[in-house]
């Protein structure tokens, strides 16, 4: 990949694997310095050390996006590492319960969904776009889905927080399109992620077998490929893009 993002600062939330480990990397590659955020150490290390294995540059912060004092210091803390903040990947997000009718789905389970993947966005694009206000301008990119285009059957809560994501992402692309931030969304179908196996009960099963079939490619999305679309997004190749989802699941919705 050129290296559109060269001497960048790029912030992913949830780049602990899948998908938004994926985009870290990439980032990297493009010639960025890459903070990485998430719940777990462990998965959050291991990206950096791969960043560090392929010679850039990326630094490891806890936070749970859902928490404001959380999403305070990382922004916080990435500014005094690297000195400002030009990209934002909003990637943390969780499926909650799939599977269960609109009528049995739980408050629970409609809080936790929220409270990532909808507040955390909110409270992440509000502390990134604080902070690129500071430097006449950025890019972030939204982690949407096709959930946010389509319905799915047994997974409302899902496909509403998703629809919310494209909603906060138009929302923010006119409140700051003149003062140099492009807000955008991506939005990809079936990608081999461990949230994938959550949804189908894996390679082998019955469901995942027919996911597959309802491919036009004929396969899953990897997230290299997800990651591609991110970094182009955030880049100066995309300046005249925002407001926009970029769907990437195949030709799924175009069925």
């Amino acid at each position: 990949m050129k290296r559109l993002l060269e001497n960048k600062v790029a912030l992913v939330t949830g780049g602990g694997s899948g998908i938004g480990r994926a985009a870290a990397l990439a980032f990297a590659e493009a010639g960025a310095k890459v903070v990485i955020s998430g719940r777990r150490e462990k998965e959050g290390f291991e990206t950096v050390g791969l960043i560090k294995k392929a010679g850039g540059q990326g630094t490891f912060l806890q936070s749970d996006v859902s928490k404001e004092e959380d999403v305070q210091r990382l922004v916080a803390e990435t500014v005094a590492i690297y000195g400002h903040l030009d990209v934002a990947f909003n990637n943390a997000g969780i499926e909650g319960e799939v599977g269960k009718p609109t009528h049995e789905q739980s408050l629970a389970n409609y809080r936790a969904v929220m409270d990532t993947n909808v507040l955390g966005v909110l409270l992440a694009m509000k502390l990134e776009i604080a902070e690129m206000l500071k430097n006449g301008g950025g890019a972030i990119v939204n982690n949407a889905s096709v959930g946010g285009l389509v319905g799915l059957p047994g997974a409302s809560v899902y496909i509403a927080s998703k629809h919310a994501v494209l909603g906060l992402t138009k929302t923010a692309a006119l409140e700051y399109g003149k003062q140099g931030i492009r807000v955008n969304a991506v939005s990809p179908g079936g990608i081999e992620t461990p949230m994938l196996d959550r949804f189908t009960g894996g390679k082998g099963s019955d469901a995942f077998n027919q996911f597959v079939g309802m491919q036009p490619i004929g396969r899953f999305g990897r997230p290299e490929e997800i990651a591609e679309a991110v970094v182009w997004l955030a880049s100066d190749k995309a300046s005249l893009v925002t407001g926009q989802s970029l769907t990437a699941d195949g030709g799924w919705t175009a069925q």
